[in-house]
């Protein structure tokens, strides 16, 4: 008698478990944030059970202008345009400026440094092509069941998404 209500237990349980996975579907799905209604706030440099984040800026290089005076890069009103550290916007030097051809610079992000504050984004986003966005990265993630980021994102940017989609990225025609 003792050995049927384990078991029983037991089976209740797994079925209880398969149920809960069933309905929150963790298994087929992982967070992501929309770049179209990201507002830039910073939270996700914070929020993030990891530190630093897993959600990182990336760079969507069609979009970008390729320009000499980024506002992605550059503090407002900058002493000068160069990579001179009181130049830059990035609080950890994350985005490399690259020259190419005059008057053509290439920006690149630097994943191990980018804490997620979306300084750049903003700059990027208000002034210049929007060719920066966040977005979380599945190499680093853990996939929790509830996103503290989400729970905290005032405009409710952070969402599942099919893990066999996990990307959401901008494109130029969306933001024109």
């Amino acid at each position: 008698m003792r050995e049927t209500a384990r078991t029983a237990a037991m089976a209740g349980l797994g079925v209880l478990v398969g149920g809960i996975a069933l309905k929150t579907g963790a298994s087929h799905t992982v967070w992501q944030i929309d770049p179209y209604k990201c507002s830039w706030c910073g939270l996700c440099a914070t929020a993030c059970v990891l530190q630093p984040s897993a959600v990182k800026c990336v760079q969507i290089y069609p979009m970008c202008g390729y320009c000499k005076l980024c506002t992605g890069y550059f503090e407002p009103e900058p002493n000068a345009l160069n990579t001179a550290a009181e130049n830059q916007l990035c609080p950890t030097g994350a985005i490399k400026r690259r020259a190419l051809e005059d008057p053509y610079f290439e920006y690149s992000i630097e994943e191990e440094l980018c804490i997620g504050c979306a300084k750049c984004v903003k700059g990027c986003t208000l002034f210049g092509n929007g060719s920066f966005h966040l977005q979380i990265r599945h190499d680093r993630c853990v996939n929790c069941n509830e996103c503290s980021i989400a729970v905290v994102c005032p405009a409710q940017a952070i969402s599942r998404v099919p893990a066999d989609q996990p990307y959401k990225f901008k494109s130029r025609e969306h933001h024109a």
